[in-house]
């Protein structure tokens, strides 16, 4: 009985001033220990002037460098022939080039047809029968269209895919 009342006094006692004394000073190096390793900050004015001056030095050599790739003659491989022009040379020759070009005409718009998968239409066999007009899909089409009427475009038609053949019931002698 006197081990869990002493126990009980050690766990709800406070901690002694030694202890929280401890606690502050390790904080205290810690503090200095990390000034100690980052130093004073250079922070004022002649830094971010200095970095400002650095920035526009930048903005300004790479500007440079972009007006000359646009204005200068540079081969890029020799071997296939490739060279860099001024892009002023080159604008005039894609407009010679263009205006040498006969313009083609269009072909008229086509809308595309809709298409049946043939994995979700069922089988002849297993389908409901078709109304009497209505042409059956296997059936020969009429090879012409009527007299006066052109088609609209040559459409890529598909043709449907076979439906595999439906296996024969087996003959009972």
């Amino acid at each position: 009985m006197a081990d869990t009342e002493s126990l009980r006094q050690v766990a709800h006692s406070r901690a002694p001033l030694s202890t929280w004394f401890g606690i502050v000073l390790l904080f205290a190096l810690f503090g200095i220990i990390v000034l100690a390793v980052i130093g004073p900050a250079p922070r004022g004015s002649d830094y971010e002037q200095t970095r400002a001056k650095k920035r526009a030095d930048l903005l300004k050599t790479s500007r440079e460098e972009a007006a000359k790739a646009l204005t200068s003659y540079i081969w890029i491989d020799k071997n296939k022939g490739l060279a860099r022009i001024p892009i002023e040379r080159a604008m005039k020759l894609t407009v010679a080039e263009l205006a040498r070009q006969k313009p083609a005409s269009a072909g008229p718009i086509a809308t595309p047809q809709p298409a049946a998968p043939a994995a979700a239409s069922p089988s002849p066999a297993q389908a409901s029968p078709a109304p009497a007009g209505a042409p059956q899909p296997g059936a020969a089409q009429p090879a012409a269209s009527p007299p006066g009427q052109a088609p609209a475009s040559p459409s890529p038609r598909t043709t449907p895919s076979p439906a595999p053949p439906s296996p024969a019931p087996a003959k009972i002698p």
